[in-house]
């Protein structure tokens, strides 16, 4: 861990759209389309500059150089739907294993998470919130991504798409247990099933304390889908998976996602959950700006195939598979940077017209586009450097280099 008050980043490729309109000097050259080659300025955690000059023009003060050369600069990666990786998952209700899963995601670019819970008794996913809690209440442990907040699957989701969620803990949407959650640490998204008795309410009730409901696990007709929407319900949860499809007569949740331009669609691009040509429709209906990968990654994530827990249930990892005894499919092993890469194969997009799928969508979701998800001055300073093939080669974290695969590429 480098945590340096000032760094510049130079000869790094950055997306044309964040150079400065006035004022800059020709930029060098690059063989990425859509990217411009400048300079980074970081100073107290946020990008102090962005300068298309030779490098050593934007600041005369001595200063540690990330060398970026041969690489394209990002935002850091924002995976809001992880329930672990490395061993370790969210419902471990350990805050060593959450900074553990922190420093894991830093070496695949992500800057910011949401650790998700699982289905479960009230009582384990209280615990699980609390760990959260008290984990951001102290300095990490180790350096990594930084929690945004806890993302709740379930409970409240239909029996009928519980997909691998245990089914036996599956209930109805309950206001007083809400309520204890909200009180024990912060809570910043629900998947739900709209159209479950008391789901109306319990909406309601999540608006108002400013957190994001998103469809999920949900047999919900398209009308209920609809009404969820307008009545505020922002997002759905790894889009064509879990929920009712799409029928020609009746659209059902996936109609809702695909054509109600409201909507955030989350997507786990492992190539396993959803096909290929299928998240090809799903960018051709959403469009890049409504769109949101997610990992969805357990704790298999980064280990070698065999047996896993996940929820108290086994769960067989092999080929990179994560399956249920019955096959159902139970979280992924995917990482954020090789989830981009597949959606641009999916899709026949560049980097340059894919890359906010990874990192801007879902800030914009979250309303956090005001400070993360842009190579801009006063935002945070949470980027990701990329080699050629599109490998993790640094992550930033608020100015502080959490990451960095070679050291050589850092001087005085």
């Amino acid at each position: 861990m480098q945590n340096i008050r000032s760094l510049t980043i130079h000869n790094g490729a950055i997306p044309a759209e964040f150079v400065p309109a006035v004022g800059s000097a020709p930029s060098l050259q690059t063989t990425t389309p859509g990217f411009t080659v400048a300079q980074i300025g970081i100073h107290n955690g946020r990008i102090s500059g962005v300068d298309l000059a030779a490098p050593g023009h934007l600041s005369t003060q001595p200063t540690p150089r990330l060398d970026a050369s041969g690489c394209v600069i990002l935002p850091g990666f924002i995976d809001i739907h992880v329930h672990g990786s490395a061993g370790h998952d969210v419902m471990d209700a350990n805050p060593a294993a959450l900074a553990a899963l922190a420093h894991f995601f830093a070496q695949h670019g992500v800057t910011a998470f949401m650790p998700t819970t699982m289905t479960a008794p009230h009582r384990n996913t209280i615990q699980a919130v609390a760990a959260i809690t008290t984990a951001l209440a102290q300095p990490p442990a180790t350096a990594g991504a930084r929690m945004l907040g806890v993302h709740l699957e379930g409970p409240y989701i239909s029996p009928k798409f519980p997909g691998a969620q245990p089914a036996t803990y599956i209930r109805k949407p309950n206001l007083a247990e809400f309520s204890e959650l909200l009180a024990t640490g912060p809570i910043r998204m629900i998947t739900l099933a709209p159209e479950e008795p008391g789901a109306e309410q319990l909406i309601t009730e999540a608006l108002q304390h400013n957190v994001k409901v998103v469809l999920g696990h949900t047999n919900a007709t398209y009308e209920e889908c609809e009404a969820a929407i307008a009545a505020g319900v922002s997002q759905a949860t790894h889009t064509y998976n879990a929920m009712s499809g799409l029928h020609q007569r009746h659209p059902g949740t996936l109609g809702a996602v695909l054509s109600n331009d409201a909507i955030y669609a989350q997507l786990i691009s492992d190539n396993f959950h959803v096909h290929p040509a299928a998240m090809k429709i799903l960018a051709r209906c959403k469009g890049i700006s409504r769109t949101i990968l997610i990992t969805d990654a357990m704790r298999a994530t980064g280990l070698a195939d065999g047996n896993y827990d996940l929820g108290g249930q086994v769960v067989i990892v092999k080929d990179g598979q994560c399956r249920l005894p019955d096959g159902t499919l139970a979280g992924s092993t995917l990482t954020m940077e090789r989830g981009l890469i597949n959606f641009m194969a999916a899709t026949g997009l560049s980097l340059a017209e894919a890359w906010p799928v990874s990192s801007r969508t879902a800030a914009q979701a979250l309303g956090l586009d005001h400070e993360v998800g842009s190579i801009t001055p006063n935002y945070r300073a949470d980027l990701v450097v990329l080699d050629a093939q599109f490998a993790v080669v640094a992550t930033i974290v608020a100015g502080v280099l959490v990451y960095l695969r070679d050291p050589e590429r850092l001087t005085p």
